[in-house]
């Protein structure tokens, strides 16, 4: 698929996915729906494989990368979320989570010495003013006190995890692990923690055998695990996470496009300045930058050839 596409696939999918997330939160402890969406898509992905014929052994090295990958991203990171939203509303969640590009820019430095152009940091701060106004009547309206320092903290230490797992995700590939095979262990891998942690904290593995909770646990493990990891997982190793991650920042767009038509969500100033400023940002990271100087030669023969004429 071309880097557009992936993009595309991602936002679209991750930021659909709040409404199947809804129908998880009942009597199912978030623990185990966890557990049942990366332990669903780890089943999907491994038989994959093995229809496909892929190879699955790897070294003990490999093994121990891919268990840091799948406790970091697909344990640590939504464990730590969903307990955050304990504390705050869904628009703080959404804005620290957001922050995800930012710590991803320091990452890369990190770990892969990347070169960050000034595009990232524009289009980054845009993004982030963006979503901070769609979300400030809600924001405006908050008791900042004990519980809501709590809630951000915790989901700002989720997104830590979600960013050393794109970048162990990035040493994998680097490593020439197919994306697949990793995402096939990492999200088993990630299950089995959660297993464990939801048995260390005494709860109780229920299931709701209804339409509207099993219809949303497929749809969160074949779409919202299976496929759109796939695409973002690629995208991190093919245009950089500092650009890849910027999905965290449209995700919310998304949201309110679909709660326009789904919800009757009504737009207001707020919404648009923010949704704007989203968009325009989302323009500014991702667009293709020409040198000066192949911009200066390209003015040249333009302005060779409209004398000629």
């Amino acid at each position: 698929m071309s880097n557009s596409l992936l993009y595309i696939i991602t936002v679209a999918i991750w930021g659909s996915t709040w409404i199947a997330i809804n129908y998880q939160l009942g009597s199912v402890a978030p623990e185990a729906s966890l557990v049942y969406r990366f332990g669903l898509a780890a089943v999907i992905l491994m038989a994959y494989c093995w229809l496909k014929k892929l190879p699955m052994a790897f070294t003990k090295k490999q093994h121990f990368y891919f268990l840091a990958f799948g406790m970091t991203l697909f344990g640590c990171n939504y464990y730590l979320l969903y307990l955050g939203q304990h504390y705050i509303n869904s628009a703080l969640t959404s804005i620290a989570f957001s922050t995800l590009m930012l710590v991803n820019i320091i990452n890369a430095r990190i770990w892969y010495k990347t070169h960050i152009g000034k595009q990232v940091y524009y289009g980054g701060a845009l993004g982030l003013f963006g979503i901070t106004t769609l979300f400030w009547p809600q924001i405006n309206n908050i008791e900042y006190g004990a519980e809501t320092l709590t809630g951000l903290g915790l989901c700002l230490a989720g997104t830590l995890f979600a960013s050393a797992g794109n970048m162990i995700s990035i040493k994998n590939q680097k490593q020439q692990v197919p994306i697949v095979q990793s995402n096939a262990w990492g999200m088993m891998y990630g299950a089995v923690f959660m297993t464990l942690m939801t048995l260390v904290q005494g709860k109780n593995f229920t299931f709701e055998w209804t339409v509207a909770y099993i219809s949303s646990l497929v749809y969160l493990s074949v779409f919202g695990s299976v496929i759109a990891f796939g695409c973002y997982l690629s995208l991190l190793s093919k245009i950089g996470a500092h650009k890849a991650s910027y999905a965290s920042i449209m995700f919310p767009a998304v949201a309110v496009v679909i709660s326009t038509f789904v919800e009757g969500f009504v737009w207001n100033a707020y919404t648009l300045v923010g949704f704007s400023c989203m968009l325009l940002g989302n323009i500014v990271v991702l667009m293709k930058l020409e040198q000066p100087k192949k911009k200066l030669l390209t003015a040249l023969s333009n302005l060779r050839t409209a004398k000629s004429m």
